[in-house]
């Protein structure tokens, strides 16, 4: 993880400062999930629903790899990253296929490590944007639509009661270039409403620039 002096430190980082065993207990959460038989991969058949075959797929805070190892077994090509190693260890060896890699969303910059190629999709689930930086959301979306192909889509999810107001999302989303395609309230496509505990914002990569 990143001990960039002058940057904000993530949610996670923070509660990892307090837990420093909270990554492992989270890879045995959901490895027991997996065994148990319970339905982990619901965020990824949404997105997978959404794509031509062979599509390029950043999975944006992959964790331990359960949304995009999933995808990359129906046959899209996936890039996932996320800022805590150990999450980055466990998805190699649970789902060994796409390229995982450390590194900071608010720094992103794929082309910079060998990785040149927009995305078709970007797949931002399991709370990742409110466990950033508060500071660092809007750039995190800014760096999503640069990683993107023109048309290409960014699925956010995350609870709306994560001190990540939906409102300041949205207006993070259209500063960044983003145009809303549709607001849905839970991965299995049930419509937002005011009150909804979650969010499932599909984004598409605008024409224009992102505002700076």
């Amino acid at each position: 993880m990143s001990s960039e002096p002058d940057r904000e430190p993530t949610l996670w980082e923070q509660k990892l400062a307090v837990e420093p065993g909270h990554s492992a207990w989270y890879v045995k959460r959901f490895r027991r999930l997996a065994a148990d038989g319970v339905d982990i991969v619901g965020e990824a058949r949404t997105v997978d629903a959404m794509l031509d075959r062979r599509s390029r797929v950043l999975d944006a805070g992959c964790g331990p790899g359960r949304v995009g190892g999933h995808l990359h077994t129906v046959g899209h090509a996936v890039v996932g990253i996320d800022i805590d190693p150990v999450l980055i260890e466990a998805a190699e060896h649970d789902h060994p296929g796409p390229t995982w890699l450390v590194g900071d969303l608010s720094t992103l910059d794929l082309e910079a490590r060998g990785i040149p190629e927009p995305f078709d999709a970007i797949v931002c689930a399991g709370n990742v944007l409110p466990f950033a930086a508060p500071s660092s959301r809007g750039e995190i979306l800014r760096r999503f639509w640069e990683h993107l192909a023109p048309g290409g889509r960014a699925i956010v999810g995350f609870g709306t009661d994560r001190g990540y107001a939906v409102d300041t999302f949205r207006e993070h989303a259209e500063a960044a270039g983003f145009d809303e395609d549709l607001l849905l309230s839970t991965w299995d496509l049930r419509p937002y409403a005011a009150d909804s505990d979650f969010i499932v914002a599909i984004l598409r990569r605008g024409a224009g620039a992102p505002s700076v």
